[in-house]
């Protein structure tokens, strides 16, 4: 019985998971310390590669994503995260707003869009809404 609860513990533990990928190390930190501070378990990454090594290793139930990556665009490792974990949520995070990014998000079938400096009341509303749903299964 004890092996079973810690499969699913672990299995709770996992589902709360979030990556932040962004080049700028205050604003990972700025954010992985709001979420942590909501009870979710966050990693980070400041890049693309890093970013995909992770997901491969851990799943994740939420990636926050910067828009420009030194070594990949945003939209690129969009479709690499689904690749690796297809139901993860995706949301893209741009100091860069234009019409054309944000169609290219759409596009690429990201499940938000902020534009930096983010507001993150609405950031973890969205989060908790975007959950609820992934949970629903719609």
């Amino acid at each position: 019985m004890g092996r079973y609860k810690s499969f699913w513990v672990r299995s709770l533990d996992e589902r709360l998971r979030i990556l932040v990928i962004d080049d700028d190390q205050s604003v990972r930190t700025t954010t992985a310390a709001i979420l942590e501070n909501e009870g979710y378990r966050v990693d980070t990454a400041e890049n693309g590669k890093q970013a995909v090594k992770k997901s491969n290793a851990d799943l994740y139930r939420v990636a926050l994503i910067d828009f420009r990556l030194p070594d990949m665009e945003g939209t690129e490792l969009l479709t690499a995260l689904k690749e690796t974990t297809p139901k993860m949520v995706k949301i893209m995070v741009t100091g860069y707003p234009t019409v054309q990014n944000a169609i290219e998000c759409v596009n690429k079938h990201a499940d938000a869009y902020f534009v930096k400096p983010v507001d993150y009341d609405n950031l973890l509303n969205t989060i908790r809404n975007l959950i609820q749903k992934q949970k629903e299964g719609t």
